[in-house]
């Protein structure tokens, strides 16, 4: 087998590989050397099949199986040898394509390979963790939150007509064409008006009803409803109110404590505190990563494989285009152009990519079977009734794997950076973090 080079211009390479008939033939045969136990052919005994026989039965199937082995077996040893990572997979294209048994292979190889990323001294970057308190007044917001969703109803005054988020309680029987269909009708059943828990329009209809009343509510199913049998068609549901109720927020003691699992009131308040202070070490880190990054982003400077480039610059001005045009959905649209913009905002994930990636791969940070169920289980949960057939597409899915493993990946090298530079607490209110959060939104990175 040769290997030349053919290019080798900044990080692209380019080789040109020959393996010889002679070693196709023997990797053939060494096939065929393998198999030979266990090929039965009529009057030989198995595992008796004469060499030159199995070569002529078979030889021409394996050839093209034995081509790829070797190809592969070439780039493999290359890259062992050359000690190159490509920056993405590299082309691969035979060159005489008037190729014929018993002639030479010639292949051409190229690629872009991934820089040498220098060392970072970090001893030198100091950076603010922020610090938010939860305050007594947000702890009552909460409080008030809680006990607004844990809310009863009460009866109104005999008369009293219904108001948009009372709770109506009444029969109900829905008919299409004048026949009453499955799923369509209930008896005392509580229906909160606003909570939109029917079609629209039906809950609209009924502000104003009063419990004895007979009303006809007629509504028109939607177009994408999921029971084909009705989606688009017209329906009048026959409903006799039966009570009329007005929200009444639950007091905030003890007993509303202990509807949400805490011991006591105090038990809860603590409970929410850490909720709260949780949330804003969230927001407040990801305000402290941009810093990090910005810091790093300053440190050093590399090539960089021009493709990644490109493909995130095409990413980037794709994804903006559609922020600016969320009317359209799909991708039938015309090209988008990235700008110097892009490309330098491209750049600079890039870069920035490369080197956490070398970071974490000196640090040896990997993460764990149990890291990547959770980030599975987090995602499938988007998917009600449907996270079994999830777990398979994921299992089966090398690509959204690593789109899963990509981000739990980054976050635990800056954890690692965070803990070699100088953090320094700095607390600061609720709204001064949001406001440094706008500023963040307010740039791409």
């Amino acid at each position: 087998m040769q290997v030349t080079e053919t290019l080798n211009e900044g990080l692209k390479r380019g080789y040109a590989i020959t393996v010889t008939a002679a070693e196709l033939d023997a990797k053939v045969n060494e096939k065929l050397i393998e198999a030979q136990p266990e090929i039965e052919m009529k009057g030989f005994r198995k595992g008796k099949v004469p060499m030159a026989l199995l070569k002529k039965q078979y030889g021409q199937r394996l050839l093209g199986e034995a081509m790829q082995e070797t190809i592969d077996g070439a780039m493999n040893q290359h890259f062992e040898q050359s000690g190159d990572r490509p920056a993405a997979q590299p082309q691969v294209k035979m060159t005489n394509e008037d190729w014929k048994e018993g002639d030479d292979v010639a292949v051409e190889m190229s690629y872009e390979k991934l820089p040498e990323i220098p060392e970072v001294d970090l001893s030198g970057v100091k950076l603010e963790k922020l610090v938010v308190k939860a305050d007594d007044a947000q702890i009552d917001e909460t409080l008030e939150s809680l006990a607004k969703n844990a809310q009863d109803f009460d009866d109104r005054d005999e008369g009293a007509a219904a108001e948009d988020g009372d709770q109506i309680v009444f029969d109900f029987l829905g008919k299409v064409d004048g026949e009453a269909f499955e799923g369509g009708a209930a008896e005392d059943y509580p229906l909160v008006l606003g909570s939109n828990s029917f079609i629209p329009g039906f809950e609209d209809q009924l502000v104003g009803a009063k419990a004895g009343e007979e009303k006809d509510v007629t509504v028109t199913f939607p177009e994408e409803y999921g029971a084909a049998h009705l989606a688009g068609k017209e329906a009048v549901f026959e409903c006799k109110i039966k009570a009329v109720k007005a929200p009444k927020a639950a007091e905030i003691d003890d007993e509303l404590a202990k509807k949400y699992g805490a011991d006591d009131l105090e038990a809860l308040k603590g409970q929410i505190r850490e909720r709260l202070e949780a949330d804003f070490a969230n927001t407040a880190r990801q305000v402290t990563k941009r810093k990090l990054l910005d810091a790093l982003d300053g440190l050093v400077t590399f090539e960089l494989p021009p493709s990644l480039v490109e493909a995130e610059a095409k990413q980037i001005a794709h994804q903006l285009w559609h922020e600016e045009n969320p009317e359209v959905h799909d991708h039938n649209h015309g090209a988008i152009e990235p700008t110097d913009e892009h490309n330098k905002l491209a750049e600079r994930r890039v870069r920035l990519g490369l080197l956490l990636a070398e970071l974490g791969n000196k640090a040896e940070v990997e993460v764990t079977d149990q890291e990547m169920t959770q980030a599975v289980m987090a995602q499938a949960r988007q998917y009600p009734g449907q996270e079994r057939q999830f777990f398979e597409f994921i299992q089966q899915n090398p690509q959204m794997q690593q789109q899963l493993r990509a981000p739990i990946f980054e976050d635990k090298v800056v954890d690692h950076i965070f803990a070699q530079v100088e953090l320094t607490d700095k607390e600061i209110s609720k709204d001064e973090l949001k406001a440094a959060v706008d500023a963040l939104e307010d740039e791409v990175a």
